[in-house]
């Protein structure tokens, strides 16, 4: 036998062992779908008498932590989070260290909601928790109930809920100093909350969606809900906790001079009642204000032959008054006059509206002409929207229409005397049969007022109508989509929603959602019915 003969048969028996090899590599058994198991704690769980500050947990296999800043719930809160390990490894052992001094006579538990999970699977130990007190006794009542969301279908996931204890310390702004007595979590899948471990007592109950989860409530960036009545534990009661978020207290912000002849003037929260500027300056000025849609700022416009330095002037909201001097800045440049438009789209019963950079004074009808596709002259009205300077131009649209709007030169008049050169623009209206109609039918509906809007997928109100007694409303000519109808129930009756207030102890109004989204078809009649409950 040559050597190439035997090398050749070697090669053979070499493919044939590794293939025979591969074919018989075991399969590594059934997946683990099993969670990990404690086997033994030091200091037990439920021990009583704790005095350490460190806690070590055996598990039967090894684990690590997932999403423990979200998951672990410590009750009472400590002001230093305790250090729980293994963080970024796995260990068989779950480390507590404690940085606090605990208080006397006090049942603490460390939940640790799903954040437990085994090393190789990611098998949750659900719900673990870990129980001890300082004192002679593991305190044991319960206490339960639910989260909804004032406005939203769904309410947020990870609400925190608390509970304080009413002492002789105890005041109203406690939630915005310090954590309270008790805390519990809604996690992540439902919005039911069970607080456990709990003394006998009186409690005031309260809930926050947190931005900074430090239990303390931020009006700026947290929703609120709360009980109004003294929570008694023990109790068979099972409130539900409305969600809310608050408007913001004004706060008037350093003003700012933005263009040569414009000033924007900032603020915070809601203005309730309108804003007065008064110039304190000595100087000889015209001024006018206006507000930009959907912004929280004004515009002060102002012209005088003086060169200025500064403005000193004060805004007045309510009984709140502050004082700016705003420095006149040399070089920036002043606003052009430019014009843009709302829509192209006309609905039938809207204006066509015109947008100005700049303060409209004065319009000039006889240098604007609106022509439809037959070439006709519509008779129209005009109107200029004091708070945002808006041009409306007021016809009857019919559907199907195409209109030609022409704006000839010194037809628009700015608050500096500057004029238009000429705009063209053209509208369009659809076919009727474009449209659908949509008439809903409330039942159980209270007698005050109430607000009924249509919604987009996306939450947006895209048409509205309110009423007080009247429990069917039509809103005709609506566009082809699919929509949500929601009941606001509109009790100080000024026709618009209104939130809570904690320290005023204000409920939201009550918001009701249809269970099911509706869709409204072209040239169609939707004839829906809604129970209000």
């Amino acid at each position: 036998m040559t050597m190439k003969r035997i090398l050749f048969i070697i090669l053979v028996l070499g493919i044939t062992i590794v293939g025979c090899a591969k074919k018989g590599t075991p399969s590594g058994g059934p997946k683990d779908i099993d969670p990990p198991v404690m086997l033994s704690a030091s200091p037990d769980n439920y021990s009583v008498n704790f005095d350490g500050d460190e806690i070590k947990i055996l598990f039967n296999e090894y684990i690590k932590l997932k999403d423990l800043n979200k998951q672990l719930i410590v009750s009472p809160p400590l002001k230093t989070r305790p250090l729980i390990t293994p963080q970024g490894g796995a260990s068989k052992y779950l480390k507590i260290k404690i940085y606090d001094t605990l208080q006397p006579n006090t049942t603490y538990s460390f939940s640790f909601g799903k954040s437990i999970v085994d090393n190789n699977e990611g098998n949750p130990y659900p719900y673990f928790k870990y129980v001890f007190s300082t004192g002679k006794t593991i305190d044991s009542l319960t206490f339960s109930g639910s989260i909804r969301d004032a406005v939203a279908k769904t309410a947020d996931s990870f609400v925190s809920v608390l509970l304080y204890e009413i002492d002789s310390t105890f005041t109203d702004s406690i939630i915005y100093k310090q954590p309270p007595t008790y805390i519990t979590n809604t996690l992540d899948s439902t919005t039911t909350f069970k607080f456990e471990n709990l003394k006998e007592g009186k409690y005031f109950l309260a809930a926050l969606k947190e931005e900074t989860e430090n239990y303390i409530f931020n009006q700026k960036t947290d929703k609120i809900g709360f009980i109004k009545d003294v929570v008694t534990i023990p109790s068979n009661q099972t409130p539900e906790i409305t969600l809310f978020k608050e408007i913001e207290n004004y706060r008037a912000l350093k003003p700012k001079h933005e263009r040569k002849n414009r000033i924007k003037l900032r603020y915070e929260g809601e203005a309730t009642s309108k804003i007065k500027i008064n110039l304190l300056s000595d100087v000889a000025i015209q001024s006018k204000i206006t507000k930009p849609i959907d912004n929280d700022t004004l515009n002060y416009w102002f012209k005088t032959d003086k060169n200025l330095d500064s403005l000193y002037f004060t805004m007045t909201h309510g009984k709140v008054i502050d004082t700016f001097n705003v420095k006149i800045r040399k070089k920036v440049k002043a606003d052009s006059l430019s014009f843009k438009i709302k829509e192209s789209t006309l609905a039938l019963d809207a204006d066509y509206t015109i947008v100005s950079s700049i303060p409209i004074i004065t319009v000039d009808k006889s240098k604007i002409k609106i022509i439809d596709k037959d070439s006709l002259a519509i008779p129209f009205s005009t109107e200029i929207d004091e708070v945002t300077s808006a041009i409306k131009l007021k016809f009857n649209k019919q559907e199907s229409q195409k209109y030609n709007i022409r704006i000839y030169p010194n037809a628009f008049t700015d608050f500096y005397n500057d004029t238009n050169d000429t705009l063209g623009y053209s509208a369009n209206t659809k076919a009727l049969s474009a449209y659908g109609n949509f008439k809903i039918t409330l039942k159980n509906a209270p007698k005050t007022s109430l607000i009924v809007q249509l919604l987009t997928t996306d939450g947006q109100v895209k048409y509205e109508k309110t009423g007080k007694g009247v429990y069917t409303f039509d809103f005709l000519n609506v566009n082809p989509a699919t929509y949500n109808i929601r009941v606001v129930f509109d009790d100080n009756e000024n026709e618009k929603y209104d939130t809570g207030n904690y320290l005023k102890k204000q409920q939201p109004e009550r918001i009701a959602y249809h269970p099911e989204d509706i869709e409204v078809r072209a040239n169609w009649d939707v004839d829906e019915t809604f129970t209000l409950k």
